[in-house]
């Protein structure tokens, strides 16, 4: 008997769990990208190891994927997928779960989260969609208990991300916050060109004051300070964002150099009778022979 497109999940199951303990092979070409998936794939040193590995062990760990229509949906594996292209492997193990769409997401931020290098920008995203899906499903309990579902008891998202991650809820609040920053701000947090605690202060911005903000940084060459990131969140709250108030902001700080010596610093190079006149007297003779000596 013929097997027909429209087969069911808990079918496939019956014809290949058995023998293999669910694991099949599927074409990389019948494969999706998880959508929205916030995690990178890049080619680097790390993706250089998985390839050798792959070349002399094959694929050890099946990837995990849900079906959609006739394609299979990656719900963990996305690097193993990009391994094997790069390879010219055409089939790879996996394991078919029958998953919702929060389900999915949960299972897919999940296994991703614990990766020793996680970037700013993925550890927001993933927050962020597995946030929302724990909102979806908190108190709501599957008739099938046995692969992702969990019956939450009503518990706040955030509270039971906060148990899950070991990140406080405040923490995590503020990584979700990043989500809503341009892309070119967030890819200068990923860079570690902008701090952490001032990107959040700016991700309460409008996209098109965060735009223009960028673009101010961008031709300075200048890194806002906390301070001044909330001046500026501030102006926006009070909508009197303006481009040339926002240049003053930011620029007006470096504008002097202001240097703070104690006298208890300078007093032991002096005899104790020298008075504060004298001494400056000295200090600015001594910079002018320096600064005859260096040519400047």
């Amino acid at each position: 008997m013929g097997i027909g497109k429209n087969i069911k999940l808990n079918s496939l199951d019956t014809l290949f769990g058995n023998e293999n303990n669910g694991i099949i092979e599927i074409a990389v070409s019948m494969l999706l990208e998880f959508k929205n998936h916030p995690f990178k794939v890049v080619n680097d040193e790390k993706m250089d190891d998985m390839i050798e590995s792959i070349k002399e062990y094959g694929v050890l760990t099946p990837i995990i994927v849900r079906q959609k229509e006739d394609m299979y949906e990656i719900v963990s594996g996305h690097r193993r997928k990009f391994a094997c292209e790069q390879l010219g492997i055409t089939k790879i193990p996996a394991i078919i779960k029958e998953l919702n769409d929060d389900e999915a997401a949960i299972l897919m931020v999940d296994s991703n989260i614990q990766r020793e290098e996680i970037l700013p920008s993925e550890k927001a995203f993933a927050y962020k969609i597995k946030s929302e899906a724990l909102k979806r499903q908190t108190g709501r309990k599957k008739k099938n208990e046995a692969q992702v579902g969990l019956y939450f008891e009503n518990k706040p998202s955030i509270e039971i991300l906060e148990d899950e991650v070991g990140e406080s809820r405040n923490q995590i609040k503020r990584y979700i916050r990043l989500t809503y920053l341009v892309p070119e701000l967030l890819d200068m947090v990923d860079n570690k060109k902008l701090p952490f605690n001032t990107s959040v202060q700016l991700s309460f911005l409008r996209k098109d004051e965060q735009a223009v903000l960028y673009n101010i940084l961008s031709g300075y060459n200048q890194i806002p300070s906390l301070q001044q990131a909330t001046n500026i969140k501030a102006l926006s709250k009070e909508g009197k964002f303006d481009e040339k108030v926002v240049e003053m902001l930011l620029t007006e700080e470096t504008k002097e150099t202001k240097i703070n010596i104690t006298n208890k610093k300078i007093k032991k190079y002096f005899p104790e009778d020298y008075t504060a006149k004298q001494m400056e007297e000295v200090i600015y003779k001594l910079l002018e022979d320096w600064q005859k000596n260096n040519g400047n």
